[in-house]
């Protein structure tokens, strides 16, 4: 809206007050130059940089970073470091104030002038400010002033001296020169440069020539760390500089990796688009963030990002984000912006609410749309040069990401969960299923098999707490104090005690059904495992087919749908081709009659949202067996979610590799 931005005249220079690398700045930018009209435009930036700033802007939007060598000791006020020299680095992105300005007056033909001095020995300010997003919401005259007052009380530095008054002198050139001069400099420096203005200044005693800048072209896995704004912002904004592209239809294509059986076996050739999916999903958040000219608003880009993250974590795991993790995941967010004194959360931030909230694959999922920037290309006209934050002398933090397995030989870094393996070229993949057998992959057995025994154990729990006795105390504490029926009837001034009946026969074949599929359309795959070692039950199951998800060369992600465990093993026959299962309604009660008839003890755990029909029970009493059923909503949800996925190696040589490519 126009009323959000605010100009400080003198004389007549127009100066926008600005903070450097955000984005609501940048917008600010663009409204001062449609309502000044200037004959030129003014930045706070030396000309020293001229040549080789310009060319990173014509260069947009791909980034560049233009660089040169100053002194240590100057920076750090005597502190010399090893190697006397440090290298400064000057971003060159979309979403910055300065960058903005510049290109306003290439495309607009206006003139551009630089008219910072060049020193070395300024020093290093962090000066907490507030947040940006307060000028979305209040506009830019109250947050400058409030900034005004706050920083009134602080004593300049002599270089900022020198700066001022340097700019103040060239500000006064300009304003014989020119009609009406666009100032855009930070907040900092403005008072003092309005100050100066009034009054006649000398030319300043500055550098004219800087030997050895140099321009680079980003790299594009450092996008991710050193931007001002975070590459999703930066995407967003330089798309809206413009008309809005055209909008997506439908739901475009998906990242999951999705083949048919014939590709499998024949080994065909597909590219799946993971960058025309990512680029498709900031398409389409460019109109939802803000009407065309209007500021993007910083609170709908983030609900954006974390919408198009939710929809590709969908399209690879086949699970929602609930509302409820949605809900926890911007309470928390917000809480931790407000613990650092922001108004809306960082990066930082969102990513650990995506790991708390949701888990570790939404975090990849989220983290990638947030770190993608669709024009950024490790090859360009320009050498490439990769940067960290410790290269930017910025502060950083930590955020680590729980593997699925621990992997031995690699570190955990900030932004190790993004390192999964990816195709070298298209249809590489599809080369693993060259071998006609199939396998498990053993560290999800062994979580299995562990988990049928945990199930095993509660089922048996829950049958001797169904025969305890609990009766009044008269003269046998028999095996307790059953403290929950006392304080119940406390008012009858008695003790109540409890007795355990021994459980007679033991807990053989497990059941676990996730989803019914009573339709039959989701879960399709319907295979019998036999155990390879005495260790391992047989095992049926129903789940996703292998060629919907391939994460590996020969390596596809399933999802059960529902399975069951019998042991000893290599007993089982094909469960869901035998004449004796045919009057079975579902898959899930096929699974719960293999459970019957290859149990060894009388007991079978049925795990499910819904307990079976009475007619089993029936059944299971013909058979000698009892049906132990456990609620599914009765269970850790974080466990079962963990269970639920399982890899099919296309032959025991993948288990070797499969480590590198399971998620």
């Amino acid at each position: 809206m126009p009323h959000r931005i605010h100009l400080e005249q003198f004389g007549n220079v127009h100066a926008l007050p600005v903070l450097h690398y955000k984005m609501e700045f940048a917008h600010l930018v663009r409204q001062a130059v449609e309502l000044v009209q200037p004959d030129c435009i003014a930045i706070e930036l030396p000309p020293t940089l001229e040549a080789p700033f310009l060319r990173g802007v014509r260069r947009l939007p791909e980034i560049s970073v233009l660089t040169y060598d100053v002194s240590t000791a100057s920076l750090l006020r005597g502190k010399v470091a090893e190697g006397g020299s440090q290298s400064v680095y000057l971003l060159i992105e979309p979403a910055d104030p300065l960058v903005e300005a510049a290109r306003q007056a290439l495309e607009r033909e206006i003139p551009l002038h630089l008219i910072d001095i060049d020193l070395d020995d300024y020093p290093l300010h962090e000066e907490p400010v507030p947040d940006s997003y307060a000028v979305q919401r209040i506009g830019l005259a109250p947050y400058y002033r409030e900034f005004a007052a706050a920083f009134a009380p602080v004593v300049p530095d002599r270089e900022d001296l020198r700066r001022e008054k340097g700019m103040a002198w060239h500000l006064q050139q300009l304003s014989a020169k020119h009609g009406r001069v666009l100032l855009v400099c930070g907040m900092y420096h403005l008072g003092r440069i309005r100050e100066f203005f009034q009054d006649p200044q000398g030319e300043p005693l500055a550098r004219v020539k800087r030997e050895n800048v140099r321009l680079f072209n980003l790299h594009p896995a450092s996008c991710r760390e050193v931007l001002g704004e975070f590459p999703f912002v930066n995407a967003v904004y330089e798309q809206r500089r413009g008309e809005f592209p055209p909008e997506p239809a439908g739901e475009g294509p998906s990242l999951r990796k999705r083949f048919h059986a014939l590709e499998l076996i024949a080994g065909g050739k597909r590219d799946i688009p993971e960058a025309e999916a990512l680029t498709l999903s900031i398409a389409r958040s460019v109109r939802l963030v803000g009407c065309l000219g209007e500021m993007p608003d910083r609170q709908r880009i983030i609900l954006r990002l974390f919408l198009e993250s939710a929809r590709h974590y969908k399209q690879e795991t086949g699970e929602p984000v609930r509302v409820w993790q949605k809900r926890a995941f911007f309470r928390f967010a917000r809480n931790c912006a407000l613990l650092d004194g922001l108004l809306l959360p960082d990066l930082y931030h969102l990513l650990s609410a995506a790991r708390g909230c949701v888990d570790d694959n939404f975090a990849h999922a989220f983290c990638r749309l947030a770190t993608f920037y669709p024009w950024q290309k490790e090859v360009s006209d320009l050498p490439t040069i990769s940067l960290d934050l410790a290269d930017l002398w910025r502060q950083s933090r930590r955020i680590r990401f729980r593997p699925k397995e621990r992997r031995h030989g690699k570190g955990l870094s900030r932004l190790a969960f993004l390192n999964r393996k990816r195709e070298k070229h298209p249809g590489e993949w599809l080369e693993g299923f060259d071998d006609p057998s199939i396998c498990s992959y053993p560290p999800e057995d062994l979580v299995i098999e562990d988990y049928g025994r945990f199930l095993k154990k509660k089922g048996a729990k829950q049958l001797s707490e169904e025969q305890c006795r609990v009766e009044p105390f008269t003269v046998s504490m028999l095996d307790g104090i059953d403290m929950r029926e006392t304080l119940r009837n406390i008012h009858e001034g008695r003790i109540y005690v409890r007795q355990q009946e021994r459980v007679k026969g033991g807990v053989g074949s497990v059941v676990v059904i996730f989803d019914e599929d009573r339709r039959g359309e989701r879960y399709p795959y319907l295979m019998t495992w036999l155990g390879e070692h005495t260790q391992e039950s047989d095992m049926a199951f129903y789940a996703t087919p292998p060629e919907d998800n391939i994460v590996g060369p020969g390596i596809s992600r399933c999802e059960y749908g529902g399975f069951v465990l019998a042991s000893p093993p290599r007993r089982m026959l094909d469960v869901w081709h035998t004449a004796d299962y045919s009057f079975a309604r579902s898959k899930s009660e096929v699974l719960l009659l293999a459970a019957l008839d290859y149990s060894l003890e009388k007991h079978v755990v049925y795990v499910a949202a819904r307990p079976p029909r009475s007619y089993f029970k029936q059944l299971a009493a013909r058979f000698g067996r009892k049906i132990v059923y456990i609620p599914l909503g009765s269970l850790s949800p974080v466990r079962l979610k963990h269970l639920r996925v399982f890899h099919v190696l296309a032959g025991h040589d993948k288990r070797g590799i499969a480590r590198d490519y399971v998620w």
